[in-house]
């Protein structure tokens, strides 16, 4: 039995609510069970200097855990004058796995700023990020269309994340704390919602796993991304 009761293949509860942000041209608060991500899409009209005159748009993201986004305090980055290794990891996943389902130069020359902030961690951090992300871009484009700032939205696929892993020997779909913390393989797969694979991160906490578990948790993850596409599509009432 896993901690939380679920079924091996079964997600944590989740929600995603669009429009979560006033200001914000796009927004998810993005809900992995006790895992709460902010998700929000700023436009800007330019992009990064050296894509300068390539008729090219740029989609790029920030990432950052409040303090007391755990059970204990953790400072801010900001205090510290310079972010983690792990913080900036996250981030270029974020935006690599945005920008492997954009069309960049129907863009044109503008910049999405994503900015995703840890309101509550309890594992998958990253992955309720990038599922929470492509709902706030999504908007933000629909945004730009309805301005008459872009003929239609600029998306060839949807995107979204889901972690796996062998907990007590058994292969579970949607690790929360209890069991990423002790689990014997973890690993973060970021699928597009028609099953192309964007990336696999996997470690193997004590021994080495298969290639018939990685196969296994890559069927559970592609079932997980499946569940997470559709309801992607129906906070974004295209369902």
């Amino acid at each position: 039995m896993r901690p939380s009761g679920r079924a091996a293949d079964q997600l944590r509860t989740v929600l995603l609510e669009p429009g979560f942000a006033k200001h914000a041209e796009g927004s998810c608060m993005a809900r992995f069970g006790d895992t709460h991500v902010l998700c929000t899409a700023t436009v800007e009209d330019r992009i990064p200097g050296w894509m300068r005159d390539s008729g090219r748009g740029w989609i790029t993201a920030e990432y950052g855990m409040l303090p007391r986004s755990t059970n204990t305090r953790t400072a801010r980055e900001a205090a510290k004058g310079k972010q983690s290794g792990r913080t900036q990891e996250i981030q270029r996943l974020i935006g690599r796995s945005l920008r492997a389902v954009a069309d960049l130069k129907a863009m044109g020359e503008i910049q999405v700023r994503i900015d995703c902030d840890v309101l509550q961690a309890d594992g998958g951090t990253r992955t309720a990020a990038i599922t929470g992300s492509y709902v706030a871009l999504h908007q933000a484009f629909r945004r730009l269309v309805d301005l008459g700032m872009m003929k239609a939205v600029p998306l060839n696929d949807q995107v979204a994340a889901v972690s796996c892993g062998i907990f007590q020997g058994r292969p579970v779909l949607d690790l929360d704390y209890a069991e990423d913390s002790a689990a014997e393989t973890d690993a973060n797969f970021v699928l597009t919602g028609t099953g192309g694979i964007v990336e696999v991160q996997g470690t193997a906490e004590e021994t080495p796993f298969s290639r018939d578990a990685f196969n296994t948790l890559l069927d559970l993850a592609e079932k997980g991304v499946k569940e997470l596409a559709a309801l992607q599509r129906r906070a974004l009432g295209l369902a």
